[in-house]
């Protein structure tokens, strides 16, 4: 049996859950703002004096696709008093700063993608009335954008080879507009042109090889541009890197040397082993993309079977991505060393070397003196010239070949 005292109770509170209900409903949306000032006026009237300070959430209530760089709060005509973003179910906390001038919020860490956010903003006025803003939102997924691992590295300090190089882990299809948001410049003033090798891959690099001493700047302005249909850029970052001297070391097959030649002047002529008749090595200008004191080496890696596995190849450089290698070697014929004399490996250059990598050997003086970027070229081989994809050999392609694979 249900009481008069009872009944009032329920009544006045379901009165109060519906005023609570409609000031919820009230704050919801990306740019909800409040004011908790009002004035009476004749009549019974009131009237809500807003705050002028207007806050905007880069990332609108409800939307699935938000930039996991650019996301953050901005106020005009007040300052921010408090923001806050959690990770949408977990809670889990998001840090951030509000800036000096109390204009804008971000966070301090690169969001994750396909992630849902919640972030609730307030701020002030000149007056000191208060608007507040909030909005839910999920950035955009692995499947819906893309990413281009690129080399060289920031702060990095290569040869005057090394082109930039961008893979990307998605088909572009709108070349032009992700083309024209990587900008390559150099300080030496050199133009810098972009070259696409397929639908994943572009390249960028100067007429000629990179002036000694100079500093190259590359500028990914990605976030948010679609490089295929429904597939977005994640990326914004600048990126520089140093242009080491100059070494551009000259493999000659038919007399089986190799001379080293730094800033124009020869410090060395080494003696070699090139490809054997039955495994040539390509002719070509080849970069040195990648360094390893010691590496394994399995044939049945580029596809030749059975042929060898050396488990501790010392002081190797890879030149192309198919396999070949400038490295040491300490396998050889000690009764008949081929260095200088013949070609003996299965396509790559072999200088003379001790296990273990630790002799003074000409394959560790070449290793030490050698910068990823740096030029090997080989030349009078029997062979093909190397593919410009294959590796970072894209000097292979004259200028103009190079300027038709751009697409700015």
């Amino acid at each position: 049996m249900t009481t008069p005292d009872i009944a009032a109770r329920r009544v006045l509170g379901a009165i109060a859950a519906l005023v609570v209900g409609t000031l919820t409903l009230s704050a919801c949306g990306g740019n909800a703002s409040a004011d908790a000032d009002t004035n009476s006026k004749g009549g019974g009237g009131t009237s809500v004096k807003t705050s002028t300070a207007k806050i905007v959430i880069s990332a609108k209530d409800g939307s699935t696709n938000a930039s996991i760089n650019a996301t953050g709060v901005r106020v005009s005509d007040g300052k921010l008093t408090d923001v806050k973003m959690t990770v949408s179910g977990s809670g889990q906390a998001v840090d951030g700063a509000i800036s000096a001038d109390g204009a804008s919020w971000k966070p301090k860490e690169q969001l994750e993608r396909g992630t849902k956010y919640q972030i609730s903003a307030t701020a002030k006025d000149s007056s000191g009335k208060t608007a507040a803003a909030n909005s839910i939102f999920t950035t955009v997924t692995s499947g819906n954008s893309f990413i281009g691992t690129y080399t060289p590295d920031n702060g990095t300090t290569v040869g005057v080879g090394m082109p930039v190089s961008f893979t990307f882990d998605k088909v572009i299809s709108d070349q032009k507009a992700v083309q024209s948001h990587i900008t390559v410049t150099s300080s030496s003033g050199q133009q810098v042109v972009g070259h696409w090798f397929g639908a994943q891959r572009l390249d960028f690099r100067p007429q000629d090889y990179w002036k000694a001493g100079s500093k190259v700047t590359m500028k990914i302005d990605l976030d948010g541009v679609q490089g295929a249909n429904g597939v977005y850029g994640v990326q914004k970052k600048t990126v520089s890197f140093t242009i080491g001297r100059s070494q551009v070391s000259t493999v000659d097959v038919n007399t089986q040397t190799m001379t080293v030649v730094r800033d124009g002047q020869t410090l060395k002529s080494l003696p070699i082993s090139s490809g054997s008749p039955e495994h040539t090595t390509y002719n070509g200008q080849m970069v040195i993309s990648e360094k390893f004191t010691q590496t394994r080496m399995n044939s049945q890696t580029v596809g030749l079977g059975g042929e060898y596995d050396i488990p501790d190849v010392p002081h190797a450089m890879r030149l192309t991505t198919s396999g070949t290698f400038i490295h040491g070697n300490y396998w050889y014929n000690k009764a008949n060393p081929p260095f200088g004399q013949t070609g003996t490996s299965h396509g790559c250059v072999g200088l003379a070397d001790v296990q273990g990598a630790q002799g003074a050997t000409n394959a560790k003086w070449f290793y030490d003196n050698s910068l990823v970027g740096d030029v090997v070229i080989v030349k009078n081989s029997p062979d093909k010239t190397v593919a410009p994809d294959n590796g970072l050999n894209g000097w292979n392609l004259g200028w103009s070949e190079w300027t038709a694979g751009s697409a700015a």
